[in-house]
């Protein structure tokens, strides 16, 4: 019953913190904040990572390093 009632609670609280970041963000230089950005109770979203073979790595820190010199 406890756990029920903080997330009732961090919900609406934030959903305010939501609203008061976005109201005060820069447009041009951040995000849109969500609701789950606030709450611990949220589940987290997941970014999608991006698989880079060895020859990534070959290219950045020993092929540019010979175009360099």
């Amino acid at each position: 019953m406890g756990e029920a009632r903080s997330q009732v609670l961090w919900s609406h609280t934030s959903s305010v913190l939501a609203m008061l970041a976005n109201i005060h963000r820069d447009a041009k230089r951040s995000k849109v904040y969500h609701p789950a950005d606030f709450n611990p109770h949220a589940k987290k979203r997941i970014q999608p990572r991006t698989v880079v073979g060895i020859e990534a790595l070959k290219h950045i820190f020993i092929d540019r390093q010979s175009e360099l010199q």
